[in-house]
């Protein structure tokens, strides 16, 4: 009885014990929650969450402005030369000289190769001299003619024999002027010993060295020519954009055929250089602009494996930077849209769509929708939802909310 009895008491103490350190924790948490509500209540100034939460957002802005930018349409180029000749002998022979380095720039009509010219040179004599002998011939028969004539006249000679001198004066005619021929063949024959250029270009590395037997059967060739200036770009759009390229063009042909001042139009030949083309810019994979052209032809069909259609660029290429078979970014500018400007960076997306945080004259944001036109690395068109003027927050967004009340920090002011 004695162990039952004191075994109650000492659960009940541990009972105790337990509604003690309860009730302690009670009136802890109380006391605890007391002081969070009177920091609610605090004014300004003191030390709470609900005033973090009140604070201004420091934020930069810049303000909307009217502009333009240009409307462009990407692609991926291959650039391509005008002309890639290789330089082949016309006639055969020992090539005796090589008169150009690997990779050299060359003109048009420049010595590339000399054949040996000596026994093109003795044809040539020898096509000569058969002339200068056919040419006696026939001034002697044509003195015989004269005479005959005389003859016939008088009846000193019979009819025959002066249709017989006509037909002899007539076949050495017919031999001088083949002789003549045989001349400017055996001529022809020898300039090709000279191998020139036919166009201006790049050279690549010659496949024959000086001492070996070229003729005109050889496939190989000497060395192949590669045109670059100009130089083109081919690159493809996809069939939607086609509509909008071919109206570009439209419009600036019709701009080419408008009636100047004086009331001649433009010249076909000078449409070249009138700024009337649509304008291409291709630039490489950092972004850098490496030339600028003008749209030169768009294919006849469209690509029904990709859906696309092959368009043709032409540049000038004055400063070499563009290089046969050199991957470009293009862009093709189809024109200018007009429009309210801001920067890029402000404008955001959402459920709503494209939107901005527009500052109010009590330094309050507002969420406003926008619809957004052309766009650049650094600017947007804004068609629809802002005016000029406003300002518009570009960095600082992501602590925002509708009603924020915010803090300028170095505003931007107008962009560029």
């Amino acid at each position: 009885m004695t162990n039952s009895a004191s075994r109650s008491k000492s659960r009940a103490r541990v009972i105790w014990w337990c509604l003690l350190i309860l009730i302690v924790i009670g009136a802890a948490y109380w006391w605890q929650s007391s002081r969070t509500a009177g920091g609610q209540n605090a004014p300004k100034g003191r030390p709470g969450m609900m005033g973090m939460m009140g604070a201004k957002v420091p934020v930069r802005a810049a303000q909307a402005h009217f502009g333009q930018l240009p409307v462009l349409v990407p692609a991926i180029g291959t650039v391509q030369a005008f002309n890639v000749v290789t330089v082949r002998s016309r006639v055969e022979g020992e090539l005796i000289d090589i008169a150009f380095e690997d990779g050299q720039w060359i003109k048009e009509g420049e010595l590339l190769a000399q054949i040996d010219p000596r026994a093109y040179q003795i044809r040539l004599d020898q096509a000569k001299a058969q002339l200068v002998q056919n040419e006696a011939q026939l001034r002697l028969a044509r003195l015989d003619l004269e005479r005959y004539k005389r003859l016939s006249k008088q009846d000193s000679i019979s009819l025959q024999q002066l249709q017989n001198q006509e037909a002899s004066v007539q076949q050495l005619q017919g031999a001088v002027q083949a002789a003549k021929a045989g001349v400017d063949e055996a001529q022809l024959q020898l300039d090709y010993t000279r191998i020139t250029a036919p166009l201006s270009g790049r050279l690549g590395l010659r496949t024959v060295d000086e001492g070996n037997l070229v003729s005109a059967g050889s496939t190989e060739g000497l060395v192949v020519i590669t045109q670059t200036q100009p130089i083109a770009t081919h690159f493809s759009l996809p069939q939607q954009e086609l509509q909008r390229v071919q109206e570009a063009v439209h419009e600036h042909e019709l701009l080419a055929n408008t009636v100047l001042d004086s009331g001649e139009k433009v010249a076909t030949t000078t449409r070249a250089s009138y700024p009337s083309m649509v304008s291409v810019a291709v630039s490489n994979r950092n972004g850098e602009l490496l030339a600028t052209g003008e749209l030169m032809a768009i294919d006849n069909q469209i690509d029904v494996n990709t859906g696309t259609v092959r368009i043709k660029a032409r540049f000038d290429n004055e400063d070499h930077k563009l290089f046969p078979n050199q991957f470009v970014n293009v862009n093709v500018l189809l024109g200018q849209q007009e429009g309210v400007i801001v920067p890029a960076r402000a404008i955001q997306s959402g459920s709503i769509g494209d939107y901005v945080y527009v500052i109010n004259a009590e330094n309050k944001v507002n969420v406003r929708a926008v619809q957004t036109g052309v766009s650049d690395d650094v600017d947007s068109v804004i068609l629809n939802g802002l005016e000029i003027g406003e300002q518009v927050v570009t960095e600082g967004m992501d602590r925002l909310r509708e009603g924020s009340e915010v803090e300028l920090i170095a505003p931007e002011g107008k962009t560029q």
